[in-house]
């Protein structure tokens, strides 16, 4: 034992009285610790110091000298005993530090925070299982509406997504996460990753393909509502298998795939009805990532997909919508996919303090033919594209970026000073169709040719995990109405409010 507090009992009379106070204590109490003994050993030694001194005793005769003998052997026999007992109590706080280690060892760690409910092994072997949730309640408007039918004013769940997600082991990482709202449950994402390297990982299951930039951002950080014209282009989630990784210390992100195959701006089926793939491959630089300079947040890249579809109906041929989800554009019932198509996308960001810009440009070619009708067998090499461009600014001073504001300098706290973070965004987009689409492939009477929507918006993120967002979206279109008119206008106001962890 150290010297510290927890010295041993000096063999003299006052061990006695210390026996006396200690042992009945430990016998009725608790296990004291070694600093418990030392403190109270000081304060006894103090109080008896006081007032008994031996110093002070005169005289002595052989009843004197009998009598502390006796009391000496006395002493010498209790501090004996006393000084074992002790071993055996020091020995005891020994034992159960000892199984409280080898407790919180076997014990896994379960930490509560802003970011998720988070479960990690004690060992180092790499195990970790993260609960996360994303939760969209969305209020939606048309304005001036006078559609046939009118579009519907509703309140709806726009998103309930709880996640599983997690490392097992240093090869394996996984992803699990539903999606509850709407009238039934299905999966977004389920897939493995089996990580060989930094530089080259491997993704199995079902998960967004790597191909839009704004597809690719998660749907809490959109900067608007809903995502732009270009997303409708984009392949969304499918099954596949590719490889990922990031080169150039982490400046350099690849990814290329293979795929069942989807429609644009689709999820991909649960099968693959037309036994044909999809190959996608992204390539997305961030050449100043690592340096502090205002260049730091910086990024482009470019994205190509190609396979070959055959067959009618949605999951093949797509159906085009607004920002606000309504349909503008779909093929002809006699209409279907015929071979080659292919996809390209250049796409980049820019963010520098509060200021975000991001933009993107999406081509899509198919092979379509007419399987019915009087020009059956006719086939045409239709491209439609889309571009936008996005932008933001954070006016509390927050930095912007690709996953929105991370977290506000000042919450919101009622009764006190914070107020969170306000953002202003404002984003413009064009779709167009090819023109040989129509009249054969599709009806100009009820599909526009041409779609043109801009936005403006205000995110308040009041803490981490809230944030509530209204949008006003105007799309003017060009055809897609009786007697060669154009559609009319759509004016919308979405808002939302939204919690995620």
């Amino acid at each position: 034992m150290s010297a510290h507090p927890t010295h041993r009992l000096r063999h003299t009379p006052l061990s006695i009285a210390l026996a006396l106070v200690l042992l009945p204590l430990h016998a009725v109490a608790a296990e004291p610790t070694l600093e418990d003994l030392a403190r109270r050993l000081q304060a006894l030694e103090q109080r008896l110091g006081s007032s008994s001194n031996p110093a002070d005793s005169t005289g002595t005769d052989a009843t004197g000298t009998e009598s502390r003998d006796a009391e000496s052997t006395l002493a010498a026999t209790s501090v004996a005993d006393l000084d074992q007992r002790l071993r055996v109590i020091e020995r005891r706080l020994e034992l159960q530090a000892e199984e409280a280690a080898a407790r919180a060892a076997k014990e896994p760690v379960v930490s509560l925070s802003p970011k998720g409910l988070a479960i990690k092994s004690p060992a180092s072997d790499g195990i970790e299982v993260k609960f996360k949730a994303l939760v969209q309640g969305d209020g939606r408007f048309f304005l001036d509406d006078e559609s046939t039918p009118p579009n519907n004013n509703t309140f709806l769940l726009r998103r309930v997504e709880p996640t599983l997600e997690g490392t097992w082991g240093p090869l394996v990482g996984f992803r699990v996460q539903a999606q509850l709202a709407g009238d039934s449950a299905t999966i977004n994402d389920a897939y493995l990753d089996l990580r060989f390297d930094p530089r080259a990982t491997l993704r199995v299951g079902k998960y967004k393909q790597p191909f839009g930039l704004e597809q690719l951002q998660s749907s809490s950080a959109l900067a608007t509502v809903e995502r732009g014209l270009p997303t409708e282009l984009t392949p969304a989630r499918d099954y596949g298998v590719q490889l990922q990784g990031e080169l150039a210390t982490g400046t350099l992100n690849y990814a290329v795939g293979v795929f069942n195959g989807t429609a644009d701006g689709r999820d991909g089926p649960s099968s693959n009805p037309d036994n044909e793939f999809e190959a996608t491959a992204r390539v997305f630089w961030e050449p100043f990532k690592n340096d502090a300079n205002a260049w730091a947040g910086f990024g482009v890249g470019i994205a190509t997909s190609v396979g070959d579809n055959f067959g009618a109906g949605n999951n093949v041929l797509p159906r085009y919508r607004t920002p606000a989800q309504v349909q503008f554009f779909g093929y002809r019932a006699e209409a279907a996919a015929d071979g080659l198509h292919r996809r390209w996308s250049p796409q980049g960001y820019y963010y520098a303090g509060p200021f975000g810009l991001l933009g993107e440009y999406v081509s899509s070619e198919q092979e379509v033919a007419l399987v019915a009708g009087a020009d059956a067998g006719r086939v045409e090499h239709l491209e439609n594209t889309a571009w936008q461009l996005s932008g933001s600014w954070v006016l509390t001073g927050e930095d912007a970026s690709y996953r929105g504001v991370a977290r506000p300098n000042h919450p919101f706290t009622t009764g006190a000073a914070g107020w969170g973070a306000l953002e202003l965004v404002a984003r413009y987009g064009e779709l167009d169709i090819d023109d040989d689409a129509f009249p054969l492939f599709a009806n100009p009477a009820s599909s526009a040719s041409q779609a043109n929507a801009w936005s403006v918006g205000f995110n308040w993120y009041l803490t981490q995990n809230l944030k509530l967002v209204a949008t006003y979206t105007q799309t003017t279109f060009e055809d897609g109405a009786a007697a060669g008119a154009d559609r009319e206008d759509e004016k919308t106001l979405f808002t939302r409010a939204q919690l995620s962890f």
